[in-house]
């Protein structure tokens, strides 16, 4: 699938997702099964599709001044994207590798389909949830809050989560929505809170937000309605 080159974080996320991981997926050094170094692989790819001048062009963080380069961007949105969507395993180090049959459970299998976000996918009904720590839940104001989506059940999906990351104290269910089209949901949800700059981008994990569950669910309510 070749995506024209366009300056813009869109065009980062789109190229990452449908060009590059799937070119990564088939190169002989991944598609064997053993551990590689993903940083690596990219690198290559990248240099196969865009120019020195298009990976160096500079993006502007919406409601920010920050900027970075469009390599930068790939960069990142290529392991995320791969972890996110359990495409492959992340090893530590950069090491990653492809999932196998003990990786994958069959609720995750299922999560997996809705992520795809093709017509079938966004069948899927299932629930939104928000979880925090403890320590970083604040009354009357945002505060780092995950937002994920499941077809099972939100407590085993969370537990199994921080268990991955070895946290330190226990997650704390914020809320959960029963919503049809979950996929659909979440991935709405999460652009609203991008645009609005409460993505909590280089931090350990994904899918986290300053935000409240307040506003999570005025969106809800906005995307049901």
């Amino acid at each position: 699938m070749k995506i024209p080159f366009e300056p813009s974080r869109s065009f980062c996320y789109h190229f990452a997702r449908y060009e590059a991981i799937p070119e990564i997926l088939e190169r002989p050094e991944v598609a064997g099964g053993e551990p590689f170094r993903l940083i690596d692989i990219s690198k290559l790819i990248i240099d196969e599709h865009l120019s020195p001048a298009q990976q160096a062009t500079m993006l502007k963080k919406a409601h920010s001044d920050r900027e970075d380069s469009v390599v930068q961007i790939v960069k990142f949105f290529i392991p995320y994207i791969a972890r996110r969507t359990e495409q492959l395993i992340p090893l530590g180090n950069g090491m990653f590798r492809l999932p196998t049959e003990s990786d994958i459970s069959d609720e995750e299998l299922d999560d997996a389909a809705v992520e795809e976000e093709d017509a079938d996918a966004d069948e899927f009904d299932g629930s939104v949830y928000a979880f925090s720590f403890p320590a970083l839940v604040k009354d009357a104001a945002p505060f780092p809050i995950k937002i994920g989506m499941t077809t099972g059940s939100v407590e085993d999906r969370v537990e199994r989560q921080c268990k991955a990351s070895a946290t330190f104290d226990n997650p704390l269910i914020l809320r959960q929505w029963k919503v049809a089209r979950v996929g659909a949901v979440e991935s709405a949800i999460h652009n609203v809170l991008r645009s609005r700059g409460k993505w909590r981008e280089n931090i350990p994990g994904a899918e986290w937000f300053d935000t409240t569950v307040d506003e999570i669910e005025s969106i809800i309510k906005f995307i049901s309605s």
